[in-house]
């Protein structure tokens, strides 16, 4: 695996986002909520590189399958959103990619009544999105690739803990998921 992008490049980048909202923050209190399982690692290195007052949370995100008037569909869920009232938010991410679950998930924090809401991520895949959400703080614009490191997991959760970026192969993730849906055979 060839490294895109090296853990000197990403810390440099980390350094200087967390620069920039430290800035746009400072003399307030910011209430990071970062999605689990691909943001961890930029969320611990971001959070450590801002100087204001930080109280972390944490969501998970499910994508579930639901059936809905006998037509099955993906829907995503998402773990319980800690209370946010009149908080200055921001939601960290590793990619923006479609948008779809980072804006489902902005729409049910703006519910929750945040003084502010930003959105800082480590890759924006902006050709790729599908909804109108944008990210405040961007890491750095990316191709439609798929990443793999810092966090960003491959094939059977691998390579979250490489220190760098990689390119990945999503073939071999799509086959093993593949393999995992088929019904199972009835014996007769």
């Amino acid at each position: 695996m060839k490294a895109a992008y090296s853990r000197q490049q990403i810390a440099t980048r980390v350094a200087q986002l967390g620069r920039a909202i430290s800035k746009d923050y400072a003399g307030r209190t910011i209430d990071v909520v970062s999605i689990l399982e691909n943001a961890f690692l930029f969320a611990a290195d971001l959070v450590r590189e801002i100087s204001p007052p930080v109280v972390c949370h944490f969501v998970r995100s499910e994508l579930r399958q639901v059936e809905l008037g006998g037509f099955e569909r993906s829907e995503i869920f998402f773990s319980t959103p800690p209370e946010l009232k009149g908080r200055d938010v921001l939601l960290v991410d590793a990619i923006l990619h479609t948008g779809v679950p980072q804006d489902f998930l902005w729409k049910r924090l703006e519910e929750c009544g945040p003084r502010s809401l930003t959105l800082a991520v480590l890759f924006d895949k902006e050709r790729d999105r599908r909804v109108g959400l944008q990210a405040k703080y961007v890491g750095f614009a990316s191709a439609s690739k798929y990443w793999v490191g810092y966090g960003l997991a491959g094939h059977d959760g691998l390579y979250r803990n490489l220190p760098y970026v990689a390119t990945g192969s999503k073939a071999g993730e799509s086959g093993a998921r593949r393999a995992t849906k088929r019904p199972a055979r009835k014996r007769g």
